[in-house]
């Protein structure tokens, strides 16, 4: 007898969320971003400030980021509590580098924000679901790929954009296959307000 009902239906989601942020962006916080002081980092440059939304100069910035988080918490988590940032910093990526594999500890949702032109072609992000070893890997025929089944998602991000995601997940930015440099600011962010419950002693507060 042939199979008359086969249906695909989702168990979870791992959302990630985009905004235009360039009514926060100035050409004073451009300039003073890529003035910043660079240091190694593996293959690419990091900031050695690793709060830079901390500074005054980019006070317009990191309030518009926040706006972007205090959506995040509300509507994509469903949480009554508030998201705020934590560390932040500036990343270059020289021509013909990349950025490794990782995800972030200590934080509850990363972001890059695209603060200034990216050269072309533009580098994309990877991302990829599977944080661990596997012994068996099972990966689909490439014609057969859907949200359901790709170890690997990709996004190409655009200027202005702030990318948001759960801090947890892998990610990789491609080797810069421009002969100028890629610039971005990277973020961590935690909850912070009132959590459980005061009678059934698991009460918190951050």
């Amino acid at each position: 007898m042939p199979l008359e009902k086969f249906e695909i239906q989702p168990l979870f989601a791992t959302p990630y969320a985009k905004a235009d942020l360039g009514y926060g962006i100035t050409p004073d916080q451009i300039e003073y971003v890529q003035n910043l002081k660079m240091v190694k980092n593996q293959s690419n440059l990091i900031s050695e400030n690793l709060y830079i939304f901390e500074e005054p100069e980019l006070r317009v910035m990191a309030e518009a980021v926040q706006e972007a988080l205090n959506r995040y918490a509300s509507e994509v988590m469903g949480i009554s509590q508030k998201i705020v940032i934590t560390q932040s910093w500036g990343l270059m990526n020289p021509p013909n580098v990349g950025m490794h594999a990782h995800a972030h500890s200590n934080s509850i949702v990363s972001g890059s924000l695209y603060y200034c032109e990216l050269p072309e072609p533009v580098s994309r992000v990877f991302f990829d679901r599977h944080t661990m070893y596997r012994q068996i890997e099972l990966n689909p025929e490439d014609s057969k790929r859907n949200l359901y089944n790709s170890p690997v998602n990709m996004i190409t991000p655009k200027v202005n954009e702030l990318f948001m995601f759960p801090s947890d997940i892998n990610h990789m930015i491609e080797a810069n296959g421009s002969n100028e440099p890629r610039q971005a600011i990277a973020f961590n962010s935690f909850v912070k307000g009132r959590f459980g419950n005061y009678r059934d002693v698991s009460e918190l507060n951050i």
